[in-house]
């Protein structure tokens, strides 16, 4: 039996001069020092590679023994080894990551444990894992890596180079575009949660829709993208998702924006272009969010957002005792305005 083949990665290194020159950094020491990984500042040793993108961890530079740090021009002076100096420390050590990725490589075949249906059309160079089920009328193209145990419904597509980790679903009619990533447990093309109600019983909506995914989008673990009633639903180019959000039926999210874990997002909401959105936001449905805004921790937004900006709702922690209290005068806060508005009216008759 032919089984999945991971081909392990030897370990790479690289010479500084050539890492200042893949970035694009200025480089400050010996062109012919070699690094072979990356590791924090505190960690760090001879042979690895580190950053300071956070002035908070300053203090660790001075004493770090790392055979190199990736620096801005204001650091640079403070660094005790060498150093590549850029302007976005924190971008150029996203890029040094890939250089050293010890991912196990997936070669180009489809297990004999995947059940292929004799219409979906797959290309050469994809890879199909063991038990993974590719349903009728589904286009699998190049260099696309589908893991095992995923599902791909009919009709449904997976653009170029896009990965699928383990136990992804999609349902029928989800359109993935390319270089995506969808991590394990993600679940794309479920049913909107769409009912009638009838004197006290639920009568169900078929969603009609599909799920239209871009290019150059992640996708975070146990994260679910329902389908449209009518229309699809659409995620833009760029869009980053994390761990374990929820997004309704007929939500868009615009190009580059990015939303944190445990967010949910109610349905027919459209949110615009390079928005951030931290945890545990809650979103209702039907609004519009527009281009350039930022949403803190834990908010509730209600209502549309037409201006770019930051938005926050709820109280910040406080110690209990002192947060019941004010639990307490915020319910009181409408009869105190009204006393106020009362006084107010005294003071202008006087």
């Amino acid at each position: 039996m032919r089984m999945e083949n991971y081909s392990d990665l030897s370990v790479k290194s690289w010479t500084l001069a050539d890492l200042a020159n893949a970035l694009g950094a200025e480089l400050k020491g010996s062109p012919d020092q070699v690094v072979t990984g990356l590791a924090t500042l505190e960690s760090a040793t001879p042979n690895t590679l580190s950053f300071l993108a956070n002035t908070a961890y300053e203090s660790l530079l001075v004493s770090t023994k790392a055979g190199a740090v990736i620096v801005h021009q204001n650091q640079a002076d403070l660094c005790p080894v060498s150093a590549l100096i850029i302007d976005d420390p924190y971008l150029a050590y996203a890029k040094a990551s890939h250089f050293f990725d010890n991912s196990p490589q997936v070669q180009a075949k489809v297990h004999p444990l995947a059940s292929v249906d004799l219409s979906a059309v797959v290309s050469g160079t994809a890879s199909i894992g063991a038990n993974a089920v590719i349903e009728s009328g589904v286009t699998i193209h190049d260099n696309v890596i589908i893991g095992p145990g995923c599902v791909i419904g009919a009709n449904s597509v997976v653009g170029a180079h896009s990965r699928l980790h383990a136990n992804v679903t999609l349902y029928h009619s989800v359109q993935v575009g390319e270089h995506c990533t969808l991590h394990s447990g993600a679940v794309i093309g479920g049913d909107g949660f769409g009912f009638a109600n009838h004197e006290g019983k639920w009568q169900k909506i078929a969603q009609l829709g599909g799920v239209t995914i871009g290019n150059y989008v992640d996708v975070g673990v146990n994260t679910t993208i329902d389908r449209g009633a009518i229309e699809d639903t659409r995620i833009h180019d760029y869009v980053i998702l994390d761990n374990q959000i929820q997004i309704a039926h007929n939500v868009e999210i615009g190009e580059g924006t990015a939303i944190a874990g445990c967010t949910g997002i109610a349905g027919s909401t459209t949110i615009g272009k390079h928005c951030t959105i931290a945890g545990a936001v809650g979103i209702a449905g039907h609004l519009r969010i527009c281009d350039g805004v930022h949403i803190t921790m834990r908010s509730a937004i209600t209502n549309s957002i037409t201006e770019p900006g930051s938005y926050s709702s709820g109280t910040a922690m406080s110690k209990t005792q002192e947060w019941r209290k004010n639990a307490v005068r915020f319910r009181q806060l409408d009869s105190i305005v009204r006393r106020i508005r009362a006084i107010e009216r005294l003071g202008k008759k006087s």
